[in-house]
């Protein structure tokens, strides 16, 4: 019977659930790291003020400064949505609806998904470190409660497994609410902040298809 006890080897007090915790913590760093980073620095962008100028240009009929301003701003995402919808409107005359909003729906279709991309893992992410946790949960209370009913077992033995079984739960569950919690704080975050850039991407581009179609 001891060597069954000895092959849940509770002296590493669930370190071998901790190590498993680690895959989950890299990707949820990984990933949170890379998202705030093209979300917040490479996507965003002060949408009113850059709206505004736009608007200036295209009513001074200046497409072409108007799609130069887009280009400055690089990857962000209402910029590339914009330069779609000047560039439509720009090679014809007179400005037809549709072709403009065909070319609008084209570059939401390819902005969109980037800006979406990878921040479901995190949800899935926090799962699994949740999940994790309370599997070394259960195998320390496994062992706690075998070292109270195993036979042949002097008592310092026995709240020696006790101890090393109560602490092994504890110390798993710890270790995976601590990678879960701050992995639903970040996929919240970055949910709301994608939303936030996609409402400013629909109604902006509806404004600037109506002035440049004439509310048609």
């Amino acid at each position: 019977m001891a060597e069954v006890f000895r092959s849940f080897n509770p002296d590493v007090t669930g370190w071998q659930f901790m190590w498993l915790l680690v895959i989950p913590a890299v990707f949820a760093v990984a990933i949170s790291i890379e998202r705030m980073i093209y979300i917040m620095i490479k996507s965003d962008i002060n949408a009113a003020k850059f709206m505004s100028q736009i608007r200036k240009y295209v009513v001074a009929h200046e497409f072409g400064k108007a799609i130069e301003l887009c280009r400055m701003a690089k990857e962000r995402a209402l910029p590339k949505v914009v330069a779609c919808g000047l560039r439509a409107a720009a090679e014809n005359d007179p400005v037809d609806f549709r072709t403009v909003q065909n070319a609008v729906d084209e570059g939401m279709l390819e902005v969109i998904p980037r800006l979406q991309e990878r921040t479901n893992y995190l949800a899935m992410i926090a799962n699994i470190a949740t999940l994790l946790g309370l599997l070394g949960t259960i195998y320390g209370l496994i062992i706690a409660f075998r070292s109270i009913s195993a036979p042949g077992i002097d008592a310092t033995e026995k709240a020696r497994l006790l101890s090393a079984g109560i602490s092994t739960a504890m110390n798993t569950t710890l270790v995976g609410l601590s990678i879960a919690i701050p992995t639903i704080f970040f996929y919240t975050f970055l949910v709301n902040k994608t939303n936030k850039i996609i409402d400013e991407i629909d109604e902006h581009m509806v404004k600037l298809i109506n002035l440049l179609t004439g509310n048609r």
